[in-house]
């Protein structure tokens, strides 16, 4: 395989991962646990192929670097290149978005945790022989 065929491979497991990352923002703000899953568990194999593809293109260089290229060569390697690494640019992009769409979830849920709370809460308040609002035990009078 040549360096230009890697990257070009490189390229093209760079755009199936940009995908992935959109496929799992929607899944994100749609909530389905178990479609997430396996997108994830997708984007992970995808991301070993990126890390492998990665060493063959460094050995490659290397091994061309030492050997003599044309001027299209090198201009078509550097190009390649530059489009790689915009798709790498844009991955790390929506990667952050996915993070801060999770963030927001959690926090969302963590509110209505709160609020939930709450509102237990203030079902259970009753008042004593005083007047004052106090907190009921459903299980206070039982004795073991």
């Amino acid at each position: 395989m040549s360096l230009n065929e890697a990257i070009k491979q490189q390229t093209v497991l760079l755009s199936e991962l940009k995908q992935l990352l959109d496929n799992e923002l929607q899944l994100i703000s749609t909530r389905d646990a178990e479609a997430l899953i396996k997108c994830v568990e997708k984007k992970q194999s995808v991301l070993e192929a990126i890390q492998q593809q990665d060493e063959h293109v460094a050995q490659l260089f290397e091994q061309g670097a030492s050997s003599t290229l044309s001027a299209d060569q090198k201009t078509e390697i550097n190009s390649l290149t530059e489009q790689a690494k915009a798709l790498l640019e844009d991955c790390k992009y929506r990667t952050e978005i996915n993070a801060k769409a999770v963030e927001q979830g959690q926090l969302r849920l963590e509110h209505l945790r709160k609020v939930i709370i709450e509102t237990r809460n203030k079902e259970s308040m009753t008042y004593d022989k005083k007047g004052k609002a106090q907190a009921s035990h459903s299980l206070g009078s039982i004795k073991a």
